[in-house]
């Protein structure tokens, strides 16, 4: 039986007023949005640090779940990301979503000075950093020793009110970020491959049918071998252009990995794409999870752009 859908989208930029962003946030949840997710970083003019406004997010809000998408592993030690993460579990009442990365975008280790390691090594310490993560969500003192981390008899406090811990979503386009996903996490996130400092239109390329199928099938494969049913995870991946064309409240939204990719045919074969009228939409993103197992999808930017459809499918 297929899961229901989920939709997240964008947290709002802080601009105007801190009482406007509240109420931003209160119409994304009126809107029937399952979460709302931030990005982290702290170059190229990204302003917001994703925990704290994580944190004001779910003052502001009774529903709406909050979610990184994704924090990148190096720029935090996971046994002082599992402390921020379980007390706002605790603080929200059980709405968090943890989204994690190896990292990509190269200016921000550059402006910090962290060293920029290959994918490979990147990538075997984010898969160290989900296990202490999730060690330090268990209920006896935790005790690692990996090439990276080690942690000795430390319990993990507090205990999270969601059992035995939050959703945990691991996003990237590579083989290796994907069978990591496969074997560890709840949530399956299908990018394109980053590219250092690249957000253009190629990254909307890799997101063909074909080229989400594949990413979808080695994850499935990774779950298989680890002893786990594929079946049970769920599978996210981030529409990058909407346009609704029956819907008069709905305004067309194209996201930076999108806008150099002008081809219909490329642009009606993405799974990263919906355009269309509100039944067409609906009909697309069914399809979608009947074929790939898609059932939660990140409308980036404007969240009226895709409201009609979220307003039928959420849930569903």
């Amino acid at each position: 039986m297929a899961n229901p859908f989920r939709f997240s989208t964008a947290m709002p930029a802080l601009t105007g007023s801190v009482s406007q962003w509240r109420d931003k946030l209160r119409r994304i949840e009126d809107l029937g949005y399952w979460s709302v997710a931030v990005s982290d970083h702290f170059t190229a003019g990204w302003v917001m640090d994703p925990l704290i406004v994580m944190t004001a997010a779910a003052e502001a809000t009774t529903t709406l779940r909050i979610m990184p998408l994704v924090l990148a592993n190096d720029y935090r030690h996971p046994v002082l990301l599992h402390k921020a993460l379980a007390t706002l579990d605790v603080l929200s009442g059980g709405r968090v979503e943890i989204g994690l990365g190896a990292g990509w975008m190269e200016s921000d280790y550059l402006a910090a000075n962290i060293p920029y390691d290959p994918a490979p090594v990147r990538i075997e310490r984010l898969g160290e950093s989900v296990e202490v993560i999730r060690g330090l969500f268990g209920d006896a003192p935790f005790s690692y020793a990996g090439k990276h981390y080690r942690i000795t008899e430390l319990d993990g406090l507090p205990k999270p009110v969601q059992k035995p811990h939050p959703q945990l979503l691991i996003g990237g386009g590579s083989r290796r970020v994907l069978e990591l996903a496969g074997a560890a996490a709840d949530i399956v996130g299908i990018n394109p491959v980053m590219r250092r400092d690249r957000a253009d239109g190629l990254a909307l390329l890799d997101l063909s049918s074909e080229g989400v199928g594949k990413r979808i099938a080695i994850a499935r494969a990774a779950a298989e071998a680890a002893g786990r049913d594929p079946d049970a995870l769920r599978y996210h991946t981030s529409i990058r252009s909407v346009d609704i064309s029956d819907a008069p409240d709905a305004r067309p939204w194209v996201s930076s990995m999108a806008s150099e990719v002008t081809d219909p045919a490329v642009l009606a074969d993405s799974p990263a794409v919906l355009h269309g009228t509100v039944a067409s939409c609906v009909q697309a993103l069914q399809q979608r999870r009947d074929q790939f197992g898609l059932d939660y999808f990140h409308f980036g930017g404007d969240p009226m752009a895709a409201a009609p459809v979220v307003a039928r499918l959420a849930g569903r």
